[in-house]
């Protein structure tokens, strides 16, 4: 007898019976081509699946530093260097 079932596709219309494999297909596909011979994507898609929070975590402190450096910079004023003293010059031998 005929039954109904759930199932999730890829961005590429692969058929998966489960959201996250149908995401790490997805993911390894954003990752392409790593290593020779069989590809590592699907490997590192799914460590990036599994550890997502730390990686949000980690991106939402990047993001954070970069705002705190726009300051500093925008703080001196646009000048690229003004956070580089020159060196003095030593004596030739």
């Amino acid at each position: 007898m005929a039954h109904t079932g759930t199932g999730f596709f890829d961005r590429k219309g692969h058929f998966f019976k489960t959201a996250r494999d149908a995401t790490v297909s997805d993911l390894a596909a954003l990752l392409g081509q790593i290593g020779e011979g069989e590809s590592l994507a699907p490997g590192i898609a799914y460590m990036l699946l599994e550890r997502r929070a730390e990686i949000e975590r980690l991106f939402a402190e990047h993001d954070q530093m970069l705002e705190e450096e726009a300051a500093m910079k925008a703080a001196r004023g646009g000048d690229p260097l003004s956070n580089v003293a020159k060196l003095p010059s030593r004596p030739a031998h």
